[in-house]
């Protein structure tokens, strides 16, 4: 938005509407109300409360924004009471019935909405639909939970935009907003934090909430809301958090959660550890927030999952522990110690005996002071004659001119070469199989090619005929792959004369499309990453038991392949040393695979005949053990510790947050691989998942193509 005078932008006073729903929010928008304020000539200030502001619950904080010296034009009283995700609906939809009486009666210029609340939406659609401007706080910013969905929609609501961070404004013009409409300013807040830093009242503030035997960093600020998409573990959290509170020994000022859904059974837990009464603790529904930021300021450590944690308390180096998820993506400074998957309160005791006392730089990531300054200008450029349909910067689309408007661009062929069977499928982009043909994998290397280009030619003419798009091939197989030149380096006996082959070149020259090969281990931990229990997650490993034992690590949401593309060669970590033990397809002896693949089941199967005449595999085994045949059940037991001695060994390499287990044999290990594991593996708090997929190597394949196309890598030829 160019710069204009306030005289040119508009001849009439800018009227504006701030809206307030919470405490959180009022600490942004209290210092641009007074910028407002102080400004008549400018600005006509209105002011709206609604939310938890008018519960009793929550302090009635709308007394303070009175004490402030600010005059309220509407209450509006939209909380349903309840606590949970259909309250939560209920008051959104409370909130848009009331709003457009106060829009209408208050007919603002200009509503200023602050961040991520459900709240917040409700304001955002009730002026976007009745055609007032909306200037957005805080948008761009990446947390955790509900909070992002919301915060991106009222972002794509607002027409203009004030945010805190130079990253979020890019993530912003990464949205395709315009970024005329954005106004890096630093958050609003941080122009009071930085002026109590030098505070020296400190101590009467300290007495005032906690008693005068408290000393500066000498007690501990908690503060900790729900995760409304995962109430339960976030109320264990809660409990875990109290529970190494009450350990830690010091006096807590433990502030209530606020009113999403889960709040209503952390109070409960307040009350049934008896923290009310406890001589350590002093529970309150609001602290003021300039008495709040002083004993932000001076505590030991603050703890919890407010975004007060890594947010304000950076201004003044104060020790953070930072619980769960809900802060998940934002921007911190040094002083903040994340812990998300705490499983003990242990874990979270530990974590507080770190940080209490700790000294750590004051951090000015989200602010220097000056962003009322900033917004007040951007308010006064604002034009009112300007057109208010809302415009989008869109990037520029490439298209094929090759290409037919009525043909699904988003699918693959994808192709899982096992050491069993072989799979071709076409795949849409969100991991919908939309057909597949198996067939046995031919033994001879001219047979296999051969197989192999037939099927993918009969899916590509059923592809033409159903006026689908493919935009390449992904290609799953056993043994040691170099993904970047496509090429098989070598394989096991699993899969025979398969060593030295450029399915690349070969596939690409036969199909007239682009090619990916990786193997089949590694595509299984890419599905997990793009469909699976690993999206999302930063660090996991995913472990396929099949006719062999293969798997893929992934850490900083990157796949690891190492220098030389072994790694991730799970089937071959040693579990036994002993020279005597069953010979591996890789020529050695003491791998996992050797004891918990399917090949080993099946050797064993043999070795026992417990299924009688017919060709046995791993499925005669398990029955076997399940009615009681005792060698069966010590052959899969020792298979079971095989493949938990190679996860304790990964877990202490790498400490993935979750260990996936696939394949066919996957539902059978992971009960005992389990147990075992949580046995030997105490500092860990790793959690182990069957894996949902039902063709993880072929979607795996399917997610390379896709992938390239959503970075722009093309492969060439």
């Amino acid at each position: 938005m160019p710069e204009k005078s306030c005289q040119l932008a508009h001849m009439k006073k800018l009227k504006v509407c701030v809206a307030t729903c919470n405490r959180a929010d009022y600490s942004k928008l209290a210092p641009i109300m007074l910028g407002i304020k102080s400004e008549p000539e400018a600005f006509d200030l209105r002011v709206a409360v609604m939310g938890s502001h008018l519960i009793d619950d929550y302090g009635y904080t709308f007394r303070v924004i009175e004490q402030d010296g600010f005059a309220v034009d509407a209450k509006l009283h939209t909380i349903v009471r309840g606590e949970d995700g259909a309250a939560m609906a209920e008051s959104m939809g409370l909130a848009l019935v009331k709003l457009p009486d106060l829009l209408q009666r208050l007919r603002p210029d200009v509503l200023i909405v602050h961040g991520d609340r459900f709240d917040a939406l409700a304001l955002a659609i009730a002026a976007a639909l009745m055609n007032v401007r909306i200037l957005h706080l805080e948008g761009g910013e990446v947390s955790g939970a509900i909070d992002d969905s919301i915060r991106h929609a009222v972002s794509k609501l607002a027409h203009y935009h004030a945010c805190c961070t130079d990253t979020a404004k890019r993530r912003l013009v990464a949205m395709c907003e315009d970024p005329s409409r954005i106004l890096m300013a630093g958050c609003p807040s941080y122009d009071k934090l930085l002026l109590a830093r030098d505070r020296d009242d400190y101590a009467d503030t300290i007495k005032r909430h906690l008693g005068s035997e408290v000393q500066t960093r000498g007690y501990v600020v908690a503060l900790q809301h729900p995760v409304t998409t995962d109430i339960p573990n976030s109320v264990k959290l809660y409990g875990l958090m109290l529970d190494a509170l009450l350990s830690f020994n010091k006096k807590t000022l433990l502030l209530y959660p606020n009113v999403d859904a889960g709040s209503k059974d952390m109070v409960r837990l307040i009350r049934e550890k008896g923290i009310e009464r406890h001589a350590n603790f002093k529970v309150v529904k609001h602290v003021p927030f300039d008495d709040f930021v002083q004993l932000v300021s001076r505590a030991g450590c603050v703890i919890g999952n407010s975004s007060c944690g890594v947010r304000e308390a950076g201004a003044f180096g104060t020790p953070v522990v930072n619980l769960g998820t809900r802060q998940t993506g934002r921007e911190t400074g040094q002083n903040v110690l994340h812990l998300k998957d705490a499983d003990t309160h242990c874990e979270i005791y530990s974590a507080l005996e770190r940080q209490f006392g700790k000294n750590y730089a004051c951090s000015t990531i989200y602010g220097d002071g000056r962003a009322v300054e900033r917004i007040l200008g951007f308010l006064r450029s604002i034009d009112l004659d300007e057109p208010l349909r809302k415009s989008f910067c869109f990037p520029p689309v490439a298209r094929d001119p090759h290409s037919s408007q009525d043909m699904d661009p988003i699918l693959a062929l994808a192709v899982d070469l096992g050491g069993t069977n072989l799979r071709v499928a076409i795949v849409s982009n969100d991991g919908t199989i939309v057909s597949k043909c198996t067939r046995p994998n031919p033994e001879k290397y001219k047979d296999r090619i051969q197989l192999i280009l037939v099927l993918c030619k009969e899916a590509l003419e059923e592809a033409d005929r159903l006026k689908y798009k493919i935009l390449g091939v992904g290609v799953s197989t056993g043994g040691l792959v170099d993904h970047q030149k496509g090429v098989v380096l070598h394989s096991t006996e699993l899969i025979p004369d398969w060593s030295s082959v450029d399915l690349r070149t070969l596939f690409s020259k036969e199909l007239h499309l682009p090619v990916w090969v990786d193997n089949d281990g590694n595509c299984a931990a890419l599905a997990e990453r793009t469909y699976g229990h690993g999206k999302g997650v930063e660090s996991f490993v995913s472990i396929v038991t099949g006719t062999g034992i293969g798997g893929g690590v992934v850490q900083l949401n990157q796949l690891v392949r190492g220098s030389a593309h072994c790694a991730g060669e799970l089937g071959h970590v040693k579990v036994s040393l002993l020279d005597d033990g069953p010979e591996c397809t890789c020529g050695g002896r003491g791998c996992v695979e050797a004891y918990a693949s399917g090949m080993a089941l099946q050797r064993e199967a043999e070795r026992l005949k417990v299924g009688g005449t017919e060709p046995l595999n791993a499925d005669h085994l398990i029955r076997a053990a399940k009615q009681g045949n005792p060698d069966a059940v010590a052959v899969l037991d020792k298979a079971s510790r095989a493949l938990g001695t190679c996860i304790v060994n990964i877990v202490h390499i790498v400490n993935p947050s979750v260990v996936i287990l696939s394949g066919v044999l996957a539902s059978h290990y992971q009960g005992p691989v389990q147990r075992f594991v949580s046995q030997r593996v105490r500092c860990s708090s790793t959690k182990f998942l069957t894996s949902d997929l039902d063709e993880p190597a072929l979607l795996g394949a399917a997610s390379m193509v896709f992938g390239a196309q959503n970075t722009g890598s093309v492969e060439t030829h």
